[in-house]
């Protein structure tokens, strides 16, 4: 058992979720928090043009305003996904809105796209210095119709476009009113057109949620095709509370555990139905490296963590990049796109 284990989670666990995490961000913002990460060639994956030192990435909602650019690569993360972030501020649903499920290693959070607008952000990110490559995850304000999302995500991709690696098509959070309807290929549709009418190339990716019916994610496979995005994020959270032993009876999303088995199934469905050259980040679920290498199998690129790193800790990435070295070895691997074709 670690310090992180041991002692400061059950410690940080009697709190408010949300007023530990903006501790903690306060903390990671200073720098106050660093581990030694391991670095090995073979970890290094190219993923939309991007060269990413190590395919394991910090997922949207932990850095919504980007305010800790300059340090995630200090946690090992070897990449980072800023927001979600809306044209304009909002404080995002009345507090409390962010629950932990201890017994099901889980939190549910109706956070509401809480963040500080696309141009106070944008400013933030051009007096950085990120080390590894960003996301910028994007979506509507909660008063924008859903008729003019479209809008919504261009203005925001308009002033941000510059300064992220790649973008992302937030239509799947359950916590924005309407939000998922987007999911739809004429909405869809409607917001990559817009986006792409502000810039033809930046790589685009779009998030879905594990709730989706395959033919569902059938049409998000078909937006992506028609339009030559670059991949698919899966997935997000989850409504369902099937098999939940504390179920604390709070609307909103629910991450961690829970929503593995559903997530990649997704990630599977994907993956056999998408174009080989569509690139797919999996997350939902990640607590090990044996999490980590079962979404490479499945045919993840790239891997995100929110919940798990939550539960595991600061040690926790250096710690599942040991890991898998440990196993690419074994496995005499060059590189962790081989563990899709690993016996």
């Amino acid at each position: 058992m670690n310090l992180y284990s041991g002692l400061l989670r059950p410690l940080a666990f009697r709190f408010d979720p949300e007023w530990v995490h903006e501790r903690a961000m306060g903390a990671i913002e200073r720098g106050l928090i660093s581990v030694g990460v391991p670095e090995d060639p073979r970890l290094v994956t190219t993923v939309a043009g991007i060269k990413f030192p190590n395919p394991v990435g910090l997922a949207a909602g932990f850095d919504k305003n980007a305010v800790a650019v300059n340090q995630w690569h200090r946690l090992g993360f070897g990449f980072a996904e800023l927001g979600t972030i809306t044209p304009r501020p909002q404080p995002g649903n009345p507090r409390p809105r962010l629950f932990r499920l201890p017994e099901d290693k889980a939190l549910i959070n109706r956070m509401g796209f809480n963040n500080d607008g696309a141009e106070a952000i944008a400013a933030r990110i051009e007096s950085s210095f990120p080390k590894i490559p960003l996301g910028v995850n994007l979506g509507k304000n909660k008063d924008t119709e859903a008729a003019d999302a479209a809008s919504d995500y261009a203005k925001s991709f308009e002033r941000l476009k510059d300064l992220g690696d790649y973008f992302v098509i937030n239509v799947s959070s359950p916590n924005t009113p309407g939000l998922r309807s987007l999911q739809e290929k004429g909405p869809l549709l409607e917001i990559v057109d817009a986006m792409r009418a502000v810039h033809a190339t930046k790589p685009i990716f779009i998030k879905v949620a594990p709730d989706l019916e395959f033919e569902a994610v059938d049409d998000v496979i078909e937006v992506v095709n028609a339009r030559k995005l670059q991949g698919v994020i899966a997935t997000n959270t989850t409504l369902d509370r099937t098999g939940l032993k504390g179920d604390p009876n709070q609307a909103g999303g629910l991450s961690g555990a829970p929503v593995r088995t559903k997530s990649n199934l997704i990630l599977r469905h994907l993956r056999e139905n998408c174009d080989p050259t569509t690139s797919l980040i999996g997350v939902g679920g990640i607590f090990t490296a044996a999490d980590v290498i079962e979404k490479f199998r499945l045919g993840a690129d790239l891997v995100q963590l929110y919940t798990g790193w939550i539960y595991g800790g600061p040690g926790l990435i250096p710690q599942m990049l040991t890991e898998i070295i440990v196993e690419m070895d074994r496995l005499g691997m060059k590189s962790v796109r081989e563990f899709r074709t690993a016996s």
